[in-house]
């Protein structure tokens, strides 16, 4: 109950428009460049949103320090910088390609690889089943002969 509870929270927070028309930039070029960074960067409490999507709260504060990076002059890849300095990769809807995230990704390939591997290498060390002796082939032969049981 709880859990559903806080998703339907959630999903409110989530809804609606994102900027409001007196938080914009007066300058019109700095304005669009804040609202490209807006569409790059997850709200950090709808998780699957942009800051440009969501209404809720922490996203307003979000779009409100990247405006005034703008405003201060700061490059859009100083804006991505200090964004993530200050709330690690995952504010990144794109985050970057690093060695991190490369193992991030591809560890579970790699499970699956080495997995295989025991697995192929314990088939082959399996002995073949020894012959049957002659006893176990005479009640075989014997079963077949009684009409299989």
């Amino acid at each position: 109950m709880r859990g559903r509870l806080a998703a339907a929270i959630g999903a409110a927070l989530c809804l609606g428009a994102a900027a409001d028309p007196a938080d914009r930039l007066a300058n019109p070029a700095r304005e669009a460049r804040a609202r490209s960074i807006f569409r790059e960067t997850r709200c950090l409490v709808c998780q699957g949103e942009s800051i440009d999507d969501s209404d809720a709260p922490l996203a307003a504060d979000l779009r409100k320090i990247v405006r005034e990076q703008v405003a201060g002059g700061a490059s859009d890849a100083q804006v991505r910088a200090f964004l993530v300095a200050r709330y690690g990769e995952f504010v990144l809807l794109r985050p970057r390609l690093s060695l991190t995230n490369a193992l991030l990704w591809g560890a579970p390939f790699v499970v699956f690889g080495i997995g295989a591997g025991v697995l192929v290498v314990r088939r082959r060390r399996q002995p073949p089943a020894p012959p049957l002796s002659a006893e176990e082939e005479a009640r075989i032969a014997a079963l077949g002969a009684d009409g299989g049981v």
